[in-house]
C-alpha cells in the first residue's frame, strides 16, 4: 500500500461520533448488543443504500447473531475498538443483519462471499458496492494482525484504497462473483437418476462418509446431521440393510452421551469441535434441537432404547425451560456465552468445583462417569471439562463408599450440581419467534406428546399453532417470519411457510383436527402457486408475497436444496407435500412432490451427507403410507395404540378413533359396541382384517413394502 494514497484517503477531518439510536430501539438481540459500539451503524434496509450511492462510498456488512461465539469475539475485540469505529465511521457504510431475523440476505451474502474467498459461516464480513453487489469478503477479523488473520485495521484501509484509487479492480471482483453464482445456477446437464438410484447414491455416499469409530459423519468439527438419521433409518425398514439402521444408532447414542448433548440440563449444543463429540461449541440452537428430536423419536420407534427416551425428555425439558415463551411457542437459541470473553463457562466444571458442590466420593463418582481430567478438558483452559458419559455408574463406583446404589447417587449428584449451575449467570436467550423454529418444534412435540403420554407436550404444541394461526398468518400471503408481542412481519420465506405447514400436519394427526389440517393445506397451496420457480423447484423468497426491503438482489431467485445442515426447504416441501397428500388421499399432492424432486435431485449429484433431506422425500415416495385406526376404550385399545405408536414405519398415520373430514379413510364399517378393541391397517384403499393384538399389530407396521397388503 503506498503511503500517500492512504493519506488522500484520510482527508475529511474526524468523522461524525456514532449513534446509537438506530440499533438500540430494533426488535433484534444481536443488533441491541452493538448499539455502544463506535461505529455508525445501520440496520439492514434502504436507508443505508442510499446512504452509500449518495456518499460514495462502500457498504460493510456484518452478519452474525446473539448465538455465535465468534460474532461475540469479533463484536467484543474488533467493532469495539476505537481506530477500526474511526476507519468505518470515516469511509464506509456500517450493516448489521442479524441472520436469523434476515436468513434470504444471509443466503444470498453467503454464496456471494464464498464465491469469491472460499469462506462461510458465521460471522460473515462482507464488503458491497451501493448496488449490493459484494466484492470482498471472509469471516472473523482480528483488529489488529493475529489468529494467523490480517488485522481489520489494516485490511479496511487496504479496501479503501482500493475503492478511490482501482475502482476497476471492485468492478472485476463483483463481476468475478456475479459469473460465479451463474455457472452455478445453471441446469444440470442430463436427466435426474430414477428414484431408486437416487436414494441408493445418497444412501452410499453418506455411509461413506460414516465415522465407525465414534459414529456420526465426517472428522472434526463434528456436526450433527439428524435427517442423514433418519435417511438411515428409513432405508433400512425399505431394504431390510441393517447396517445402516446399526449406523443411525451409534450416531444417536454416541450424540447422546457426548458432551455436546448438555448432560445436566437437556438440549443440545450446536456441534463438536472434535471427532469424539466431548467438547461442543455451546450455543444451542431452536432449529438444530427440533431436528435432532425428530431423529430420537425415529430412533426410539426403531429401537425402544431407554438412552434416546431420556434425551428426547431432556431436549423437550430444555426446550420448554429456556426457549418456551409465556403467550405460547418457543425462543430462537440460547447464546453460548454468559460474558465477554467467556467461553463455556456456565456448561463446565473443574475438580475443584465437584468437590464444593459434592461429597468426596460422590464428586469422585461424577468425575469418573463424566470423564472430568479426559479428552473433553476445554482448550483454552484444561482445568475446565465439559461432562460427558464415559462409564457406566456402577463401573465409576468401584472402590467408592456410597450410601445408595451408584445409579441413585449420580443422579442425586447430578441434581445437585443443576442447582449449582443455575445459580450461575447463565448465558442469554434470544426471545424472538420465528415461524421456521415454532413449525418444527410443533411436529415434534405433538409426536412426542403422544408417544410418551405426555398431555402437556401436544397442548403445548396446540397453543403455540394457536398463536401462530391468529397473529402471524394470513390467507393471502402464508405464515410471517417473525411474531413480535401481537405483530406479525417478514412475509414470503420459503421456509416458514414448509416448517410450519409440517408441525400443522403432524399436529392434526394427533389432534384427529381438520382446522389443523385445513390451515396447512392452505399454507401448501401458497407455496405450490406463488414459489415455483425454474425447472419448478422452490425458491426461497416468494416475491409478490415478500414484504422486506427489494435490495441487494434480496428477491432474485435462490433455491435452498441442500442440508445445511438441517432439513432444506425444498426437501421440506417435498415431505409437506406427501404428509398431505396421504392424509387426504389426494394424489395431486403426490405427484407435485414428484415433480418437485426431479429437479432437486438433478442438482444434487454428489451432495452426500447435504442431499439427506431431498433422499429422504424419495425414500418416502417409495415406502406406500400407512393409516392405523385403532377402535376401542379401556386397556385393549391403549394397548393397540402403544404399540402403533411406538412403531417405526415411515408414513404412518395413527388415529384413536376415526377422524372426521377432511381426512380420508377407507370405508370399513365402524366396530359394534361389543367387539373388542381393533386395530385397522390400511393402504390406500385397501385394509388388512381388523388386528386386536399389539404383536400382531407391530408385525403388520414392521412388514417392508413388498410384504405388506
Amino acid at each position: 500500500m503506498v503511503a500517500g494514497a492512504w493519506a488522500r484517503v484520510e482527508d475529511g477531518g474526524e468523522p461524525p461520533a456514532p449513534r446509537r439510536s438506530r440499533l438500540a430501539g430494533t426488535s433484534s438481540a444481536y443488533l441491541r448488543s452493538a448499539a455502544d459500539q463506535p461505529i455508525d451503524w445501520y440496520p439492514w434496509g434502504v436507508e443505508a443504500f442510499e446512504v452509500a450511492r449518495s456518499s460514495g462510498r462502500p457498504l460493510l456488512v456484518d452478519v452474525g447473531a446473539s448465538w455465535c461465539h465468534w460474532c461475540h469475539v469479533m463484536d467484543e475485540g474488533t467493532y469495539s475498538d476505537a481506530e477500526v469505529g474511526k476507519i468505518l465511521r470515516q469511509h464506509f457504510v456500517a450493516v448489521k443483519v442479524d441472520r436469523d431475523e434476515h436468513p434470504e440476505v444471509d443466503r444470498r451474502l453467503q454464496r456471494q462471499v464464498s464465491a469469491l474467498s472460499g469462506e462461510g459461516g458465521w460471522p460473515l464480513t462482507a464488503f458491497l458496492t451501493s448496488e449490493g453487489e459484494a466484492f470482498f469478503g471472509g469471516t472473523y477479523f482480528p483488529p489488529t494482525d493475529g489468529h494467523g488473520r490480517p488485522g481489520f485495521r489494516r485490511l479496511l484501509r487496504e479496501i479503501v484504497r482500493i475503492w478511490v484509487e482501482e475502482p476497476e479492480r471492485v468492478r472485476e471482483s463483483a463481476s468475478t462473483v456475479r459469473e460465479a453464482l451463474a455457472r452455478a445456477a445453471a441446469p444440470p446437464s442430463g436427466s435426474a437418476p430414477p428414484i431408486p438410484a437416487f436414494v441408493e447414491r445418497v444412501a452410499h455416499e453418506i455411509s461413506a462418509s460414516f465415522d465407525p469409530a465414534y459414529g456420526g459423519f465426517g472428522t472434526s468439527p463434528k456436526f450433527p446431521h439428524p435427517t442423514a438419521v433418519q435417511l438411515l433409518l428409513a432405508e433400512e425398514f425399505r431394504t431390510g440393510y441393517g447396517a445402516s439402521g446399526d449406523r443411525a444408532r451409534e450416531t444417536l447414542l454416541a450424540m447422546a452421551n457426548g458432551g455436546m448433548y448438555d448432560q445436566l440440563g437437556g438440549g443440545f449444543h450446536r456441534y463438536s469441535t472434535d471427532e469424539r463429540w466431548h467438547v461442543p461449541h455451546f450455543e444451542k440452537m431452536g432449529v438444530d434441537n427440533a431436528e435432532l428430536l425428530a431423529a430420537y423419536l425415529e430412533g426410539y420407534r426403531r429401537y425402544g432404547d431407554a438412552r434416546f427416551e431420556e434425551v428426547i425428555r431432556g431436549t423437550v425439558g430444555w426446550a420448554g425451560e429456556v426457549l418456551g415463551d409465556p403467550g405460547g411457542g418457543w425462543a430462537a437459541s440460547q447464546d453460548a456465552d454468559n460474558a465477554p470473553g467467556d467461553d463455556g463457562g456456565y456448561f463446565t466444571w473443574s475438580r475443584a468445583e465437584l468437590r464444593e458442590a459434592l461429597g468426596a466420593d460422590e464428586a469422585k463418582l461424577v468425575a469418573r462417569a463424566f470423564g472430568l481430567g479426559t479428552d473433553a478438558r476445554m482448550p483454552h483452559d484444561p482445568e475446565r471439562n465439559v461432562l460427558f458419559r464415559l462409564v457406566p455408574a456402577a463401573e465409576a463406583a468401584d472402590g467408592l463408599r456410597l450410601d445408595a446404589p451408584a445409579d441413585l447417587v449420580l443422579e442425586r449428584a447430578l441434581g445437585r450440581l443443576r442447582e449449582v449451575r443455575a445459580a450461575r449467570p447463565a448465558p442469554g436467550v434470544d426471545r424472538a419467534l420465528y415461524a421456521s423454529i415454532n413449525g418444527r418444534f410443533i411436529a415434534t412435540h405433538a409426536v412426542a406428546g403422544l408417544l410418551f403420554r405426555e398431555p402437556r407436550w401436544l397442548a403445548a404444541a396446540r397453543r403455540a399453532a394457536d398463536r401462530w394461526l391468529s397473529r402471524g398468518f394470513e390467507p393471502t400471503r402464508g405464515m410471517a417470519h417473525q411474531l413480535m408481542g401481537e405483530t406479525a412481519r417478514g412475509f414470503g420465506l420459503l421456509e416458514d411457510q414448509v416448517s410450519f405447514a409440517t408441525g400443522l400436519l403432524e399436529l392434526a394427526v394427533a389432534d384427529r383436527s381438520p382446522r389443523y389440517l385445513e390451515a396447512a393445506r392452505a399454507v401448501l397451496e401458497l407455496v405450490d402457486r406463488e414459489y415455483r420457480g425454474e425447472d419448478g423447484l422452490l425458491r426461497d423468497v416468494a416475491p409478490a408475497l415478500y414484504d422486506g426491503p427489494a435490495i441487494a438482489g434480496a428477491t432474485e431467485a435462490a433455491y435452498p436444496l441442500e442440508d445445511s445442515p438441517h432439513l432444506s426447504a425444498n426437501a421440506m416441501g417435498m415431505l409437506a407435500f406427501l404428509r398431505l397428500g396421504h392424509l387426504l388421499h389426494d394424489d395431486r399432492w403426490s405427484e407435485a412432490a414428484r415433480r418437485l424432486l426431479e429437479p432437486v435431485a438433478a442438482r444434487l449429484r454428489g451432495a452426500g451427507l447435504f442431499a439427506a433431506g431431498a433422499a429422504l422425500a424419495a425414500e418416502t415416495i417409495l415406502v406406500p403410507p400407512i393409516d392405523v385406526v385403532v377402535e376401542g376404550d379401556g386397556p385393549a385399545g391403549a394397548a393397540l395404540l402403544a404399540a402403533a405408536r411406538s412403531t417405526l414405519r415411515p408414513g404412518l398415520s395413527v388415529f384413536e378413533g376415526r377422524p372426521p373430514e377432511p381426512f380420508a379413510l377407507p370405508g370399513v364399517p365402524p366396530a359394534g359396541g361389543t367387539e373388542p378393541a381393533r386395530a385397522l391397517v390400511c393402504r390406500g384403499t385397501s385394509c388388512l382384517p381388523p388386528i386386536t393384538e399389539p404383536e400382531a399389530l407391530v408385525a403388520a407396521l414392521r412388514a417392508r413394502p413388498d410384504a405388506a397388503a
